[in-house]
């Protein structure tokens, strides 16, 4: 089994339905040029109050919970704006996936390209877990891609996952990467397409050129 196929931790509950991306990485991380030091922004306004002090009571606050590498949510995790900087700031944080009934589609595109797994299932499972991973903060749960299992202290369930997602984190491959595998293929077509129509080639350059600006 590849490494990039199992992800094995310590779970947490964020016990939030519709956690929006607004509240995963709050407006005022956004200002860098990069994707440095967003793991600072995750959760904010839970993990600390209006002094900028941690919050004691918040379970990632928690020292037994300091290492978490899977989040257990409630539902529509992920819903609200775009801003894929929520997505690079768990992983930031160490996250690795999240748990979940159901997931905001645009978070869900967002993680999975950036091999953040999400894995969906039933709300009654969810629930038995986050008491598990409450009760105990040493247990751990197991996702597994390759059979498809997540292992868990309440059980094992099954999920699903698209195949192009499948193959990503088997391969250890974001969407650029998977992308790049039919390389052959798309070059091949862009010298076709580019043959029926000259036109549609280069055309920025030539109108800078035109323009006369570089």
């Amino acid at each position: 089994m590849s490494e990039q196929a199992r992800i094995t931790g310590k779970a947490a509950a964020i016990r939030f339905e519709n956690l929006d991306t607004d509240q995963i990485m709050p407006k005022q991380f956004l200002r860098g040029i990069d994707k440095a030091g967003l793991d600072k922004g995750v959760l904010y306004d839970q993990r600390f109050d209006g002094q900028g002090k941690p919050r004691p009571d918040f379970v990632l606050n928690r020292p037994a919970y300091a290492d978490t590498r899977i989040l257990v949510g409630g539902a529509n995790f992920g819903c609200g704006s775009s801003r894929e900087h929520a997505v690079w700031g768990l992983q930031q944080f160490g996250i690795r996936a999240v748990i979940a009934p159901s997931f905001g589609e645009i978070f869900y595109s967002n993680a999975m390209n950036n091999r953040l797994l999400l894995v969906m299932l039933p709300r009654e499972v969810i629930e038995a877990l986050m008491d598990a991973v409450d009760a105990d903060a040493g247990n751990t749960v197991s996702v597994d891609v390759e059979t498809m299992q997540v292992t868990t202290p309440v059980g094992t369930h099954g999920f699903a996952l698209s195949e192009r997602h499948r193959r990503m984190f088997i391969e250890g491959l974001d969407m650029i990467g998977l992308s790049l595998k039919y390389r052959a293929e798309i070059e091949q077509f862009a010298a076709r397409y580019w043959a029926a129509s000259p036109w549609t080639r280069d055309v920025a350059r030539r109108t800078r050129e035109r323009l006369g600006t570089t």
